[in-house]
C-alpha cells in the first residue's frame, strides 16, 4: 500500500503528522475522525499555486459542504480561502470562520426565502439557480433597500466520468439553468430592479479523473460569457466549480495533479478572455482535494467472525461514513496498531448498523485481525462526518485536529442526552 506523505509507520504503528493512531485512539475513544492541519495548508498551496502561476486573479472558494467544521473552516480562511455556500448553516460557518462575506457563493437548486434573506443581509453573492428564485432574491432585496450581485448557474450538458450521484452537469442534472436558456436569465436579471448580475457560475462534477471534461466546461463558459457581453453583461468573476478527484487507491487510480489540472483549465481560460478583452476573476471550488486525504477515521475492532468470509466487526458504521454505502466508494484500510505485520488473509471490515449493507471495506488483506485492534480508514476528510447521522440512535463520534506536535478536539462526541436535546414530549402525551 503506498501511503501519502503526511501518513508513516514507526514501531509497527499507523502515525499521522507527529502523532501515533494509537496513542490517539487511546486519549480520544474510537470511533474517532483524526485532522491533519498541515495537510490541508499543504494542499491549499499546492493548488493555490499552480492556477495563480497562470493568472494571479484567482480567488480558491472552499467547497464547505466537504467538511463543514469550523476549525478547518478557519485554516482555510487563514490560508485566504473564501467558500461555496449551500446552506444558511455553511454561511453562518463561514462567516463566523473569518471568511468575508464578498468570498462567499451561496449555490444551490433549491434556497428558501429565508436563505435568499440571509444573503441580502450578510452581502453574500448568490448564484441563481432558477427565474423563481430570481423573483425571490430581488424582493428581498427590495425589502432591505439594497441591490444583490449575482451569477447564474449554467447546466453545460457535459459528460464526465466519475458515479452518476456527484455528476452535476449532465442534461438530466437538477443543478443549473441550461446553456441554451442562459441569455434569456440575464436578461431577467437586467431588467430587475435589485440584482446585479456580475458572473457566470458553473460546476461539473465531483471526484473527476480527468482534466479534459473541465477544460470543455471553460470552453462552454467562455462562449457564454462572450454572448453576455453582447447584452450589456460586466462579468467579474468566472466561477468554473471544483471536481478534481484524488486517488482512493493510491498506485491504481490514476488521479491529476493540480498541474495537470491548471495546464488544461488555463490556457482555454486565458486564451478566451484575451480575445474577449475582459480580465474577469477565476472561481474554484475545490472542497475534496484540499481535505480528504487529511483526514483518517479511526475505528476498534469488535470481533471478528468467520461465516462465508471474514468479518471484522469495528466501532463505526455507515452512520460516520456513508461513502461506501452510497457510491460504492473505496477507501484504503491499514491495520494501525500491526501497520508493519505482513498481510495474512481477508476480511470484510462490518460496522454495526443495522443494515446488510454496513461494510465499509470488502474483501481487504490485512495482518491477522484480533478484538480490540485499531483499524484506520484512510482519506475521509471529504464527505466523511459531513455525511454521518445519527442513524440507529448512535451518538456520532468526536473529530480531532492535529497541528504539528499539538493535538485538540475540534468537536467532542456526542452522547446519549444530544440524542434527545431536541425531541420534545407532544402536549397530549406529557
Amino acid at each position: 500500500m503506498i501511503l501519502p506523505p503526511h501518513l508513516t509507520v514507526r514501531g509497527g504503528h499507523l502515525r499521522i503528522g507527529d502523532h501515533d493512531t494509537v496513542d490517539l485512539a487511546e486519549r480520544f475513544g474510537t470511533p474517532l475522525y483524526v485532522t491533519d492541519e498541515t495537510r490541508i495548508r499543504e494542499n491549499f498551496r499546492r493548488l493555490s499555486s499552480a492556477l495563480t502561476g497562470y493568472y494571479p486573479e484567482v480567488r480558491v472558494l472552499y467547497a464547505a459542504k466537504a467538511n463543514g467544521n469550523l476549525a478547518i473552516l478557519r485554516v482555510l480562511a487563514s490560508m485566504g480561502a473564501g467558500a461555496d455556500v449551500f446552506s444558511a448553516g455553511e454561511v453562518t460557518l463561514a462567516l463566523a470562520a473569518g471568511m468575508s462575506p464578498e468570498s462567499l457563493l451561496f449555490n444551490g437548486s433549491s434556497k428558501s426565502p429565508s436563505d435568499l434573506a440571509l444573503a441580502v443581509e450578510k452581502g453574500v453573492r448568490v448564484s441563481v439557480d432558477s427565474l423563481d428564485e430570481l423573483r425571490e432574491l430581488d424582493r428581498a432585496a427590495g425589502e432591505a433597500g439594497t441591490t444583490v450581485d449575482i451569477a447564474f448557474r449554467i447546466n453545460p450538458e457535459i459528460t464526465v466520468p466519475t458515479h452518476p450521484k456527484i455528476a452535476t452537469g449532465l442534461a438530466t442534472s437538477k443543478f443549473g439553468i441550461p446553456a441554451g436558456e442562459i441569455l434569456d436569465a440575464y436578461r431577467h436579471a437586467l431588467a430587475a430592479e435589485h440584482i446585479n448580475p456580475v458572473g457566470i457560475h458553473c460546476h461539473i462534477g465531483s471526484q473527476i479523473l480527468d482534466v479534459e471534461p473541465f477544460a470543455r466546461e471553460v470552453d462552454v463558459l467562455i462562449g457564454v460569457a462572450s454572448d453576455l457581453i453582447d447584452i450589456g453583461v460586466d462579468l467579474s468573476f468566472i466561477d468554473i466549480g471544483g471536481g478534481l478527484g484524488i486517488p482512493y487507491r493510491r498506485g491504481i487510480d490514476q488521479a491529476p495533479t493540480p498541474e495537470d489540472y491548471a495546464g488544461a483549465v488555463m490556457p482555454v481560460f486565458l486564451a478566451g478572455i484575451r480575445d474577449l478583452g475582459i480580465a474577469p476573476e477565476l472561481w474554484v471550488e475545490p472542497g475534496r482535494w484540499l481535505v480528504a486525504d487529511s483526514t483518517i477515521l479511526l475505528t476498534r475492532v469488535s470481533s471478528v467472525k468467520a461465516a462465508h468470509k471474514t468479518f471484522a466487526n469495528v466501532d463505526a458504521g455507515f452512520n460516520l461514513l456513508a461513502r461506501p454505502v452510497m457510491y460504492d466508494s473505496y477507501h484504503e484500510v491499514v491495520a494501525a496498531n500491526r501497520a508493519d505485520a505482513p498481510p495474512e488473509r481477508e476480511y470484510s471490515i462490518a460496522g454495526p448498523i443495522c443494515e446488510t449493507g454496513d461494510i465499509l471495506a470488502e474483501d481487504r488483506l490485512l495482518p491477522d485481525i484480533a478484538a480490540g485492534d485499531i483499524l484506520a480508514v484512510l482519506d475521509t476528510g471529504a464527505y466523511g462526518f459531513a455525511m454521518s447521522s445519527q442513524y440507529n440512535s448512535r451518538p456520532r463520534c468526536a473529530e480531532v485536529l492535529l497541528s504539528g506536535e499539538n493535538a485538540g478536539l475540534m468537536r467532542r462526541a456526542e452522547t446519549i442526552d444530544d440524542l434527545t436535546a431536541t425531541m420534545v414530549v407532544p402536549p397530549w402525551q406529557a
